[in-house]
């Protein structure tokens, strides 16, 4: 990888000998892994088995979790966040684990529509909820600093499951909650 941000750079016609350039290809290598860690990283070894027997039937919400990814179309960021509810079924996961699963799928390459579908799923997955609802709102840097170059958009995503799609009072309720 150090190899090929070398040519990058090379090709955008930087010279690589010159006071500061020298260790940024090794630097842009180890970026990038750690902006696409979500590839090594398994949902199993994170949730880590932390799910809890509950009686509650009242919706759980964690929300502004920061999220940081890449956009899959041209390698830019795009930073936001997301809003995770569900309503157990017997169930609940610990607390720190959304924030986890969040993390893994967005440190992949992405674009927004699936990830906020990918966080949903696997909470429904793991905690068998009744209902899983999951709103992202993002900036995308390919927006505002190529392209058509609209600094304030933010793209809103959502994905509704269970009881969250099916109950419009259980949407409103989360939507409410989150603004």
């Amino acid at each position: 990888m150090e190899e090929a941000f070398k040519k990058i750079i090379e090709e955008i016609g930087e010279d690589l000998s010159r006071d500061g350039m020298s260790e940024t290809p090794k630097r842009c290598a180890e970026a990038f892994r750690f902006l696409t860690k979500g590839y090594q990283e398994d949902i199993d070894k994170a949730v880590n088995n932390a799910l809890f027997s509950s009686d509650s039937e009242e919706m759980i919400v964690v929300k502004d979790i920061e999220l940081y990814s890449l956009c899959e179309h041209h390698l830019l960021p795009f930073i936001g966040k997301c809003h995770v509810a569900y309503i157990p079924n017997g169930k609940v996961i610990g607390i720190s684990k959304i924030p986890g699963i969040v993390d893994i799928y967005s440190r992949r390459l992405q674009i927004q529509e699936r990830l906020t579908k990918q966080i949903a799923d696997t909470i429904l997955k793991y905690t068998k909820a009744r209902g899983v609802g999951v709103v992202i709102e993002a900036k995308h840097l390919c927006i505002m600093m190529r392209g058509v170059q609209k600094q304030n958009s933010v793209m809103m995503t959502s994905c509704m499951l269970g009881t969250f799609r099916t109950n419009q009072s259980t949407r409103e309720e989360f939507l409410k909650l989150i603004r």
